[in-house]
């Protein structure tokens, strides 16, 4: 299970994991394509189920880095500028020769965000070189 922290706002204007809108939340919806499977406010929980991992956004748990695989990065990025804080724009980190990391004959992509909970989310897509 992965844990990413969400900010709670204790004003409840956004930020938390409940029923308020929340930046945090709405990122993860759009950059994952699908709503949060549950949520439990309090303590703070909200849950995405990704293909059979669950990603677990935790109002207590301290910043985290989490990688993500997206269809492309670029694309992803351009839809998420604004909301989130671009660390690092998105480049071809590898050429796989071979499929012993990723898809034979395609370039690794990759980018670092910050979201708006203070979590590192680095995105990762492989394209036909």
């Amino acid at each position: 299970m992965l844990t990413v922290r969400v900010a709670r706002d204790e004003t409840g204007t956004g930020g938390g994991a409940g029923d308020r809108p929340g930046p945090g939340r709405d990122v993860y919806a759009r950059l994952l394509g699908t709503p949060a499977t549950a949520r439990f406010d309090p303590p703070g929980l909200l849950f995405f189920d990704l293909d059979g991992t669950r990603l677990l956004l935790d109002a207590k748990a301290p910043p985290s880095l989490v990688y993500l695989e997206v269809p492309d990065v670029r694309e992803a990025v351009e839809n998420l500028r604004g909301e989130v804080d671009v660390e690092s724009e998105p480049h071809v980190i590898f050429r796989h020769e071979d499929d012993t990391l990723g898809p034979a004959g395609c370039e690794e992509w990759q980018a670092f965000l910050r979201d708006p909970d203070g979590n590192t989310v680095g995105l990762v897509s492989f394209a036909t070189a």
